[in-house]
């Protein structure tokens, strides 16, 4: 288990002052927690780091010796329970096969699909052919949370919710209901369980397609500041918005070279349905995902740019073999603008992520309706899982959960 101390500090810091402290501390990551009988030896390590990087560690000190002694007693964690059959599988486009996700950035409900929406190709063309979720909600803010929530049903923390600005360890002190790992950091341990490997046990494909990633299972060193993001012409990737590469379970496995891949593979592998992964998971550049405005290379970014980019990409999906066959397309987004977030109790695992709203186009739908019924990042975890019989992970296992049902599938092709 990793040290306690930069995560948990850390996560109180602004972004720059995170970096640095991670920077730190990197020369000390082979140290022993700072738990239980190990306690007597805080204050040295503590003056140990000083002489090293005194300006930050100093502010950082009192925190440490605060969480330490709230936590010095708390058992070592046993891996999350990590899945629960669905209670009741409300997902009546059983016979789906292929399933694709788009998650673009950081727009309001109203921005995307009111009237002065400046996409209408998504807002327009795509939803006559498609179901709004109407009451479709973020998890939390900012980016981070929201999209490891989509392939693992695991909570927000504080340095999830900062966005990772650096590649540490998920430091554990427990587990809770349902299947969560209680702690904070960005890379989660292996036993913590992802629908990625649930899909390759029960003998199904993946893959992660994220633009601009210039290498297969592209991230940063662990415990080193990430320097993917922000965008540099020629290179928009953003690490955080990739949510396989924090998932020891994936990196430590070969198949991380052959599943989160550049998506410049994409199209190759949309030619037939048997090189169609039964779950594609996209992931545009800074850029064309909308969450840079102007953008690096001159273009204006925002929704208009993320409209152009779904506009050139979005037809070679629904005319692809695996789509027309048994396809669902979820066109997404991770959050809202700001701070804004959805009610209370609305949902299991919250709507603090804000009113974003999903568009589901498939041959099980009939284009122009609505669903009114809440849904969340959560939601698609389950209907993802319930579509291919597999156990749901996280809070896609909470009770009260609702995966798409027949308000969403509602045609029979």
């Amino acid at each position: 288990m990793a040290p306690v101390f930069p995560a948990t500090v850390a996560a109180s810091l602004r972004e720059d002052e995170a970096g640095g402290l991670y920077a730190c501390f990197s020369i000390r990551r082979t140290a022993k927690p700072f738990r239980g009988d190990r306690m007597s030896g805080v204050q040295g390590r503590i003056g140990k780091l000083m002489r090293q990087c005194p300006r930050l560690v100093a502010a950082a000190a009192l925190t440490l010796l605060a969480f330490a002694g709230c936590h010095s007693s708390l058992p070592g964690p046993a891996p999350p329970s990590g899945a629960s059959p669905a209670a009741t599988s409300s997902t009546s486009a059983a016979t789906s096969g292929h399933v694709f996700v788009i998650n673009l950035e950081n727009k309001s409900y109203l921005r995307t699909w009111g009237p002065a929406s400046v996409a209408p190709y998504l807002s327009g063309t795509l939803r006559a052919q498609g179901v709004l979720l109407s009451q479709y909600y973020g998890i939390a803010h900012h980016s981070t949370p929201n999209y490891l929530a989509q392939i693992s049903g695991q909570g927000p923390n504080p340095v999830t919710k900062n966005d990772c600005p650096a590649y540490v360890p998920f430091e554990p002190f427990g587990t809770t209901s349902p299947g969560q790992l209680e702690g904070s950091g960005c890379v989660y341990p292996a036993s913590v369980p992802t629908v990625a490997g649930q899909l390759t046990t029960a003998g199904k494909t993946w893959k992660a397609y994220i633009e601009d990633m210039q290498t297969p299972c592209e991230h940063p060193e662990l415990w080193a500041k990430d320097d993917h993001r922000t965008a540099k012409v020629g290179d928009q990737y953003a690490t955080y918005h990739d949510p396989f590469v924090y998932f020891e379970s994936i990196t430590s496995s070969p198949q991380c070279q052959s599943s989160v891949v550049p998506f410049s593979q994409f199209a190759e592998d949309l030619e037939s349905i048997r090189t169609t992964p039964n779950l594609s998971y996209i992931s545009p550049n800074l850029c064309d995902d909308g969450h840079d405005s102007p953008c690096v290379d001159g273009r204006p970014g925002g929704l208009a740019s993320a409209d152009v980019w779904l506009r050139q990409q979005v037809p070679a999906i629904l005319a692809s073999p695996a789509f027309k066959q048994d396809g669902v397309l979820v066109i997404t987004f991770d959050e809202a603008d700001g701070t804004t977030a959805g009610p209370d109790g609305l949902l299991p695992g919250g709507t603090a992520g804000g009113r974003v709203g999903a568009l589901v186009l498939s041959p099980f739908t009939l284009g122009g309706t609505t669903s009114d019924t809440p849904y969340n990042h959560y939601s698609l975890l389950a209907t993802i899982e319930d579509l291919f019989s597999l156990p749901r992970l996280g809070y896609a296992s909470a009770p009260g959960l609702k995966a798409f049902g027949p308000d969403v599938f509602s045609n029979k092709p």
